[in-house]
């Protein structure tokens, strides 16, 4: 790697550097190195680009092997230039014909500049730079310190996205845009942490260390096949699994104007402590994650009534259209849990496109190819109600659950202009006759549902459903309709 100092002051600032990632990301003695002796193919940087800045090959995480890139910062700042991307490609190709998951280590400085120069320069980035992916095999990205240009590509591209807390990612580095927009520009406001997970989502986790990143990074494959052509890993059971089912009650209050946090009625419902969320500090009205039950892997998409009282907007409709993507490509099946208004209307809805998101949450939902199982839990309201599991393979709902276009409440407003605060009996009288035939016993005998349960039974009937719905005609492999969805969501 690169010299003696540069590698002192990562270790004197806890930073673990290139080949040590590999080393806790991997089982042990499991690295096979592919490319060490390649270095830039400029005369005068020969003696200083060991690797041309990149750690290449490929290991195994739990067994199963995986192509590994890992950018080394104390090289040439980890800067692309054409040997590089040649190693970075060939990874690549291997991972798709042979099966096998890509994690990407990110930390680099941008592109090199004297190799990128010039018209020549700019137009052979092309002829090894290919952007093309279609979803074969899992992709992981961590954001492991500075990371400008190439990094950044390939998170974007990826299904998992983590960051150490104090890495910044980027299209180009705080002194090329400061230079650009001439004002100083802080590293942290364009794209550290809190703005990658909160802001934009683009960024999937934050976590303290880079040892915790890794740890993440294997757990993370654990739910998800090789590739797209083999059904996911099964999973031991833990002991104590659904004995908080007995519970639930207690967790969500019958009152339907009272909130909760869906995410304990999860936990309840899961196998124990297999919860694994996604884009958790984005568009929390939404709570996506993989999880198990019974051992398989499964997708949860829920709506939680303790943020905005559960009801949908934009940023909450693109959390859930890139989380369908991911389990459809890899053949997970999806739980979708339902307790809803419908989408928050407005102004500020509107200026970000908010029908445009709804419909491609529910055009990614209808061609999604994966098993898909709804629990309608309180309520479910208006077009909300299609896109959280209306037209799933089997929906069951809450015997205390609630379906119609709107809120029998928000009806009598819309319908005779009367406020609660006002004529307090009138508007009582009209609501109960707004809210007649809403219940889920309504929706079951017109068999628009398939069941009505005990909120406690709810993870016995999703286990039951998923022992049905396991696609066995096709070893339980969708169709992949949405491999090439964009990479941006």
């Amino acid at each position: 790697m690169g010299s003696p100092r540069k590698l002192a002051e990562l270790a004197k600032a806890g930073i673990l550097n290139a080949r040590q990632r590999l080393d806790h990301l991997l089982d042990p003695g499991s690295f096979q190195e592919v490319g060490l002796f390649a270095v830039s193919e400029r005369p005068e940087d020969r003696d200083r680009s060991p690797g041309d800045g990149v750690v290449t090959g490929y290991g195994c995480i739990e067994g199963r092997s995986v192509g590994v890139i890992a950018y080394d910062i104390t090289t040439l700042s980890a800067s692309s230039a054409p040997v590089a991307s040649l190693k970075f490609q060939h990874i690549r190709k291997a991972t798709m014909t042979q099966g096998m998951p890509l994690v990407v280590l990110g930390e680099a400085g941008g592109a090199r500049i004297p190799d990128v120069m010039g018209a020549r320069g700019i137009a052979r980035t092309r002829s090894h730079q290919i952007y093309d992916r279609r979803r074969q095999t899992p992709w992981v990205t961590a954001v492991l310190g500075q990371s400008y240009g190439s990094p950044t590509w390939k998170a974007a591209m990826s299904d998992l996205v983590l960051m150490r807390k104090g890495a910044i990612m980027a299209v180009s580095s705080s002194k090329v845009t400061s230079v650009a927009i001439s004002e100083d520009v802080d590293p942290e406001e364009l794209g550290g942490w809190r703005m990658r997970t909160e802001v934009t989502g683009e960024v999937d986790r934050a976590c303290e260390t880079d040892q915790e990143v890794l740890s993440t990074i294997r757990r993370f494959l654990g739910y998800l096949p090789s590739h797209s052509m083999e059904a996911p890993p099964r999973a031991v059971v833990p002991a104590g699994s659904g004995e908080a089912m007995q519970h639930l009650l207690d967790v969500v209050p019958e009152l339907r104007s009272k909130v909760y946090d869906v995410r304990k009625v999860i936990e309840a419902i899961v196998d124990l402590g297999s919860f694994f969320p996604i884009k958790e500090r984005f568009a929390k009205v939404l709570t996506c994650g993989l999880a198990r039950i019974g051992g398989r892997t499964v997708g949860i998409i829920a709506s939680n009534p303790v943020v905005k009282g559960g009801a949908l907007d934009p940023q909450a409709c693109r959390k859930a259209t890139s989380f369908v993507v991911l389990c459809d490509s890899f053949n997970v099946p999806l739980v979708l849990l339902t307790d809803t208004p419908g989408f928050l209307v407005g102004v500020e809805g509107e200026r970000l496109g908010l029908a445009g998101h709804i419909m491609n949450f529910n055009h990614a939902l209808e061609m999604a190819t994966v098993p898909k199982l709804a629990v309608i839990m309180r309520k479910s309201y208006g077009q909300a109600y299609i896109n959280m599991g209306g037209n799933a393979d089997e929906i069951a709902a809450w015997y205390s659950a609630d379906a119609s276009f709107m809120d029998p409440g928000v009806a009598v407003n819309v319908v005779h202009g009367i406020r609660q605060k006002a004529e307090p009996k009138r508007f009582e009288a009209l609501r109960q006759e707004l809210a007649r035939d809403t219940g889920a016993y309504d929706l079951a005998a017109g068999f628009l549902i398939q069941d009505v349960i005990d909120p406690r039974d709810t993870r016995d009937w999703l286990s039951r459903m998923l022992a049905v719905h396991q696609r066995r005609a096709t070893n339980s492999v969708g169709q992949h309709l949405m491999s090439t969805w964009p990479y941006s969501f």
